[in-house]
């Protein structure tokens, strides 16, 4: 396993982390202890998790993953050896959490990091993500900005001051962002170092070869700000694997039970893209799934690349990407495609 610094801290995290969201939903607690085994086994010290899991959000499972990775944290008793990343829900009208609309408040922030830290069965949390914006940005797959200027978000520097309370109390080390925007990120940025406050030392948004918008705003902040990319849905959803090629629907998988919720990825544009790097990779002798994984992990501008499966088999493909390099010639190729069909999943 390969190891990197997140962002300016001296916590080292493997390349590949190990996406949780499934657990609780298509996955039991004995099959989430079996992926957490086999990760940790190869090395793997970075789990990513949220509030919200499992997905798709209902009221009736929120809060499991965190559960179930807290009992495995119990039953192992290893819990300095594993980096966990947590994240507070955003704002959103899914008032099963608090009794009301979600918000990035003190009052809210309080509430989340406590049930977070029941749930994970510790006192502390590595990375604490804030999940969206507070804000009305573009996240999610949304396009076409339209500022209103009516949009009452609680402002950074508020947000700030909310987490620093439990950075100086040690139920957080680390600040990050999730769904971010380069605006958003360079005034977290430039704000907490203004007010000597938490600075973000991750970004988790989405990145693969089917959705590289990433490339276009962010990544330049990421390296000259040493505030690295955790990639998130790295294979398309399930596109980059190969098993949606041709219009096939397999049972039990994610784009065939909850198709509908995920729109972005299963578009005619999105699924031609996604069939002709899926083609590339066998045609260089790599299975869709090595050389998608490959290629993010590649990216000066990843800290880490989020994998999660729904099997073991699965599973262990998505982690062994880390032993694979592509060649320059591949790259082109991969430039080719990516210029004949740009963003077409964004």
């Amino acid at each position: 396993m390969e190891y990197r610094k997140l962002g300016r801290t001296d916590i080292d995290v493997s390349v590949i982390c190990l996406g949780t969201m499934t657990w609780g939903e298509q996955n039991t607690e004995k099959q989430a202890f079996d992926q957490m085994n086999l990760a940790l086994e190869h090395g793997v010290n970075f789990f990513d998790t949220a509030e919200l899991y499992s997905v798709p959000p209902r009221k009736e499972t929120w809060g499991l993953t965190e559960t179930i990775i807290g009992n495995w944290l119990k039953e192992k008793n290893c819990r300095e050896k594993i980096i966990i990343a947590t994240k507070v829900t955003g704002r959103s009208g899914m008032k099963w959490f608090r009794n009301k609309e979600t918000r990035i408040n003190d009052e809210q922030i309080q509430e989340a990091l406590d049930g977070s830290l029941k749930r994970l069965n510790t006192d502390y949390i590595d990375l604490y993500q804030i999940h969206w914006p507070d804000r009305k940005a573009n996240f999610f797959g949304k396009l076409g900005y339209i500022h209103k200027e009516e949009d009452d978000f609680i402002d950074i520097k508020t947000q700030l001051d909310s987490i620093q309370k439990h950075v100086r109390s040690g139920k957080i080390r680390h600040v990050g962002l999730s769904n971010e925007t380069p605006w958003g990120l360079m005034s977290f940025l430039s704000i907490a170092e203004e007010y000597d406050m938490p600075r973000v030392m991750s970004v988790q948004n989405p990145y693969s070869l089917l959705n590289r918008s990433y490339e276009v705003g962010m990544a330049e902040i990421s390296v000259r700000e040493n505030c690295g990319l955790l990639a998130y849905s790295p294979l398309g959803f399930g596109m980059l694997t190969g098993k949606y090629d041709n219009g096939a629907t397999p049972d039990n998988a994610r784009l065939t039970i909850f198709g509908d919720m995920f729109t972005r990825y299963t578009k005619q544009k999105g699924r031609e893209a996604a069939e002709k790097f899926n083609t590339l990779a066998r045609k260089f002798g790599f299975s869709p799934t090595q050389m998608a994984l490959s290629f993010v992990n590649s990216r000066r501008f990843v800290t880490s690349n989020i994998i999660g499966a729904t099997d073991l088999i699965q599973l262990e493909e998505n982690i062994k990407s880390i032993d694979i390099n592509l060649s320059e010639q591949l790259l082109e190729e991969i430039e080719k495609i990516h210029d004949q069909n740009p963003y077409p999943c964004p």
